[in-house]
């Protein structure tokens, strides 16, 4: 789980070689927390995925006890990280759609 966690953090924070790179503790605040927020975010929308899918009958049938275990938030082979990001913040996200 650490190995996972550690790769979505160095996927997520590739700028700089995902080092934080300055002396000036501010930088470093922001950086560390600008990392916080894309980690929960990661985590948010992807556990939001995972429950619409499991919710139906025909994939949470085929879930073995494995799988179960190994089921994690921590997926990020869907994200571009050098993708367009256009919110609607007057609109949420159609996870139906999405999980379709």
């Amino acid at each position: 789980m650490v190995e996972t966690w550690n790769g979505a953090n160095g996927f997520i924070f590739f700028g700089k070689g995902g080092e934080i790179a300055s002396n000036r503790l501010e930088d470093q605040e922001l950086a560390a927390l600008s990392l916080h927020l894309l980690q929960n975010c990661l985590v948010y929308v992807n556990t939001l995925m995972l429950q619409r899918i499991l919710s139906e009958p025909g994939w949470a049938d085929r879930m073995a006890p494995e799988d179960w275990r190994a089921l994690t938030p921590l997926l990020y082979a869907h994200v571009n990280p050098y993708g367009q990001f256009d919110p609607d913040l007057s609109r949420r996200i159609d996870f139906d759609r999405m999980a379709a």
